[in-house]
């Protein structure tokens, strides 16, 4: 298999809390994988074990080839949770550091940390000690030193966090360029919209589980076939009245620019928008598509609830039409 990582029935406890059970997980080559799920899920734990920052107490791990991280170090690109640099250290000649201990050239790593540093707004801070720039400065440079050694692996835990939207987008930008480039990205993050962005991949982690592993491909295919949004042409105070006198409709929410109309169990939504049409010229409607926060929350919902496990596994199944949770 020409996997990039590979993870089979991974065990992690501390204590008698179990922080990762029978996590199995395989990423191809040049793939984007987006880890998913819950603060305290096992994300930090998952990628920790991958790192062998952690070690598994049960499972097998295997990093580009190799049975540890650690004999592929130089073909990795990390950016962990805890943020950290040396901090008396100029920029450029801490990130050259990072490129040599990969073993890149002086004469090649100074040029390409300063490329990096320009495409995340950074063009200045070169000769600046990392102890007089900001938390978010700190944090993309950080991540220029995640990747100026070019990894063929690049793991992102959190990597968004605290950021103002200016830099997530700069950061957003230059990943693109490195799945371009065809290196493999894992990164964790609670935010589904950023996994729907940037992601070929998704796997949802909630209580050490895994419960969903899907190409977003085939996700964004599926729709919640009891939900239909309409946007009116001409938007007027009696729509939303109108919208809830459609046979079928079991209530009507959002504003007068958008209505989501909730259907009642059993009703064929081809036939609630024929007729919703027929009463409002609409600009647009839809039957709504299944959206990873919608996953996100229901999961965390019914686990709250105290659904069961395989309970659990039946919800994500009818929702994606998937064979596996």
């Amino acid at each position: 298999m020409n996997a990039a990582l590979a993870l089979q029935g991974v065990e992690k406890s501390f204590g008698d809390q179990k922080a990762v059970s029978a996590l199995d997980l395989v990423i191809p080559k040049g793939e984007t994988c987006g880890l998913i799920g819950p603060s305290g899920a096992g994300k930090s734990t998952s990628i920790r074990i991958i790192m062998s920052i952690l070690f598994p107490d049960a499972g097998k791990v295997e990093v580009l080839g190799r049975s540890s991280a650690l004999d592929a170090k130089d073909r990795i690109g990390y950016l962990p949770e805890e943020r950290g640099v040396y901090r008396k250290m100029r920029v450029g000649a801490f990130l050259k550091y990072l490129a040599g201990l990969k073993g890149v050239p002086d004469g090649e790593a100074g040029p390409r940390a300063k490329e990096l540093l320009a495409k995340l707004g950074l063009d200045d801070v070169e000769k600046k000690k990392c102890e007089d720039l900001s938390k978010g400065m700190l944090q993309r440079v950080q991540f220029v030193g995640a990747i100026v050694h070019r990894p063929e692996l690049l793991i992102l835990d959190e990597p968004f966090s605290g950021l103002d939207p200016v830099s997530v987008r700069l950061l957003k930008g230059v990943i693109s360029e490195e799945r371009r480039r065809g290196t493999t990205i894992l990164f964790s993050t609670h935010v589904m919209a950023q996994a729907e962005e940037l992601c070929d991949r998704v796997v949802m982690i909630h209580k050490g589980r895994k419960v969903l592993d899907e190409p977003m491909s085939k996700l964004r295919r599926q729709y919640d076939t009891s939900l239909v949004l309409f946007e009116p042409l001409a938007p007027q105070a009696g729509d939303r009245v109108a919208l809830g006198a459609v046979a079928g409709v079991a209530s009507v929410s959002g504003d007068e620019g958008e209505y989501q109309l909730k259907l009642a169990p059993g009703t064929e939504p081809a036939a609630v928008i024929r007729e919703a049409a027929g009463r409002i010229v609409p600009a647009r409607v839809e039957i709504s598509r299944i959206r990873l926060e919608d996953l996100f929350v229901g999961i965390v919902k019914d686990s709250a609830a105290g659904e069961s496990e395989h309970a659990l596994r039946q919800h994500l199944q009818g929702l994606t039409g998937g064979n596996e949770a």
